[in-house]
């Protein structure tokens, strides 16, 4: 029989290149961003700086749509276009300069303002992955935002005026099976061991050990081990502080010593005491979960179900029938101290009761598969094992449409006046950039563009941020610092702060593409003189 074949020299290549990143999303997160098509509307310093963050880890192709010519003022701010390209299409030459910094990239460009777009080929939006928006109108952007909405096309809008940086992000509906949580507890079923797992560990015999088999016992069945004494006695798991350090109290007093040197203690004792706080818990069902299990797309599947839905339901059946009430195994053992073959044979234990419980929910799949008419192709195993491998982490994150924010009749504008009423609030950054927009729709430029107007325009922005303040039932500004600095901004980007919130907004698409982490929910305001950033969620 012939060997197999090594890895092509592209492959490997190919992996050296995007190592650090397929650490972060794995190769189904960098197949998936290397099948994303992503429309960047206008080519500004902000709008090239996201396009760079997407175009360096390979996202598959983008373009970009912009009918606007090249100035003085794009080459101050603009990092990727050159003093000999003004009056030249700035989508084009963008494109060309991005398309430098990964071969594995295709881009293109519409040489055409995105009103055009959305009033001649409405249709123009409905094959990309993702839209990213800067410097639009307030106008174009009700616009984009409502048929983006209608398909369920993920929007983020971004702006960058002076120091300050803004991001809205709409969503429709994003679900995320890796969440890549901080702090994963393991999923070690010590309350409530399974067959296999628990004729193993009772199988066991701690005092009948010698003190070198003592010390290489992994931590898991130490915990198992005193976990059942505490039960015995107490009747229930230690839940308070108190009967956790009571619980670490009796681990540490089960330490052995070695008669022929008193200094070597048992590691695998003292990780059994570290992992009393975050090992010793109930095996139950997050309440997060719970409430997505309860979700009416969850209960009421239809033929137009997402994956994500089915799967889900898969679960929540299991969890009614084979799983005794338990999600599916995650079926991964922490790192232990302990000797290699009793290591193995834990890891194997759980392995396959995850494989067991991976394929119960299968076959679940498939059976809602033919109730629903779809074909059986249509979810493949692999994803199922990957998210019962995730199933007690999943997100659902439900957004709100942009356009609603420009409608006086649908808008609560609740949180604004809420946190208006805290001086230290970011939220008067919010104000006012929609003042912005209202005297860019009314004027034609931005406020103190033009260095002759910047005086009449502190008094017209000021009229603007009042009228839309007496509309959302607040009153006026209290000083005028604000105006005056925002005209002071005459609407130019600064690199600096268009860089940063750059990598921010493509972070943000990465998540959104990859539906792995959780995107920020959903507006983000940055100020770059304090540094200081929030969030607020219309």
């Amino acid at each position: 029989m012939a060997s197999p074949e090594s890895k092509s020299p592209e492959q490997s290549e190919k992996s050296r290149k995007y190592d650090r990143q397929l650490r972060l999303w794995g190769d189904h997160g960098q197949a998936t961003l290397e099948a994303a098509h992503v429309c960047v509307i206008n080519a500004t310093a902000l709008g090239t700086e996201i396009l760079k963050s997407l175009v360096l880890p390979g996202i598959g192709a983008f373009t970009i749509v912009d009918g606007k010519k090249i100035t003085d003022d794009d080459i101050g701010a603009n990092f990727f276009l050159e003093a000999d390209s003004v009056g030249k299409s700035r989508a084009q030459v963008a494109t060309q300069m991005l398309l430098e910094l990964n071969p594995d990239v295709t881009g293109d460009y519409i040489d055409e303002e995105p009103e055009q777009i959305l009033s001649n080929s409405p249709d123009f939006f409905n094959s990309f992955t993702a839209v990213v928006a800067t410097a639009l109108s307030e106008k174009t952007l009700v616009l984009l935002s409502q048929r983006l909405w209608e398909l369920n096309i993920p929007l983020i809008v971004c702006k960058s005026i002076g120091f300050i940086a803004y991001m809205r992000i709409q969503i429709n509906e994003h679900t995320v099976v890796e969440t890549h949580p901080d702090n994963e507890a393991p999923d070690l079923r010590l309350d409530k061991p399974f067959d296999s797992l628990k004729k193993h560990l009772d199988s066991i015999d701690l005092d009948e050990m010698s003190f070198k088999d003592h010390c290489h016992v992994p931590y898991l069945v130490l915990l198992y081990k005193y976990l059942g004494k505490w039960i015995s006695e107490h009747g229930a798991l230690p839940r308070t502080y108190k009967d956790k350090e009571r619980l670490k109290e009796t681990i540490k007093n089960g330490m052995r010593r070695d008669e022929h040197d008193s200094s070597n203690s048992e590691e695998n004792f003292e990780e059994a005491i570290k992992a009393v706080n975050t090992c010793v818990r109930t095996s139950d069902v997050p309440d997060s979960v719970v409430n997505i299990f309860n979700d009416d797309r969850c209960v009421n599947l239809t033929a137009k179900s997402s994956s994500f839905w089915i799967i889900t339901k898969a679960v929540r059946d299991f969890i009614d029938n084979e799983g005794g009430g338990l999600l599916p195994l995650k079926g991964a053992l922490p790192d232990m101290t302990a000797d290699t073959e009793k290591y193995i044979t834990l890891q194997q234990i759980y392995h396959k009761q995850a494989s067991t419980d991976a394929e119960a929910v299968w076959r679940r799949v498939l059976q809602l598969l033919r109730q629903l008419g779809r074909p059986s192709d249509s979810i493949s195993e692999k994803d199922v094992k990957l998210f019962c491998r995730h199933a007690s982490d999943i997100y659902v994150e439900r957004g709100s449409c942009i356009a609603d924010e420009y409608d006086s009749k649908v808008f609560d504008a609740n949180v604004i006046v809420q946190n208006l009423e805290n001086p230290e609030s970011m939220m008067i950054y919010y104000v006012m950039l929609r003042g912005v927009d209202k005297f860019q729709a009314e004027y034609n430029s931005y406020p103190g563009e033009f260095d002759n107007q910047v005086e009449p325009d502190i008094v017209k922005l000021k009229a603007c941020v009042t009228k839309l303040l007496s509309e959302w039932g607040c009153g006026p500004l209290a000083k005028d610092d604000y105006v005056h600095e925002f005209c002071r901004f005459g609407g130019a980007e600064l690199h600096s702060v268009s860089a940063f919130l750059g990598g921010l907004a493509a972070q943000e698409t990465i998540k959104l593409i990859t539906n792995q982490y959780k995107p920020v929910h959903n507006t983000f305001i940055y100020d770059a003189v304090t540094s200081n950033s929030e969030t607020f969620f219309f």
